[in-house]
């Protein structure tokens, strides 16, 4: 309709133009072959437009989502790392008083056999002390019996016996 309106519009121009030059048709039907061409093509233009557009608000889309994402993991593997880096503390921590726990251990059990051994080696002194004791004895009871040169009375020889019994 609009172009009805500028034909009404130009064809007094048309009327006053002069005959000799042909400027004023050939501008008349570029303008309606233009007006005819937009007509026919201006919703296929708008249209692919209009999907470009929609596709391109889609990648970008698609790549916000993809970042937010992508923050979200990282933040995620972040949260992982401070808890990888508590509980290896924790760890260590707990390596540190476990090692302390044995070695405590190790050095109670070591005293403990030590006061063992002083223990049994006191006590085995005391024995190769009894039994040489009894040698002596047995070896000193042995020569007086045997010499006929000494001569012990009864009495004597009980006394010995008692004291080597005790």
């Amino acid at each position: 309709m609009k172009i009805f309106y500028s034909l009404i519009l130009l064809s007094p121009i048309y009327a006053m133009a002069a005959t000799e030059y042909d400027i004023v048709p050939r501008t008349i039907n570029f303008l309606i072959f233009i007006a005819i061409l937009y007509y026919f093509s201006a919703n296929f233009f708008k249209n692919f437009y209009k999907n470009r557009i929609i596709k391109i608000s889609s990648k970008i889309d698609e790549i916000q989502k993809n970042l937010l994402e992508s923050k979200a993991k990282k933040i995620d593997i972040m949260k992982k790392i401070e808890e990888a880096k508590a509980n290896s503390v924790a760890a260590i921590s707990m390596a540190k008083k476990e090692a302390d726990a044995h070695a405590q251990k190790i050095k109670e059990e070591a005293q403990s056999e030590i006061a063992l051994l002083e223990q049994n080696f006191e006590e085995q002194k005391k024995y190769e002390l009894r039994k040489m004791k009894k040698e002596v004895v047995s070896s000193v009871l042995q020569e007086i019996f045997e010499d006929p040169n000494i001569s012990l009375k009864q009495n004597e020889i009980i006394d010995i016996i008692s004291k080597k019994v005790s």
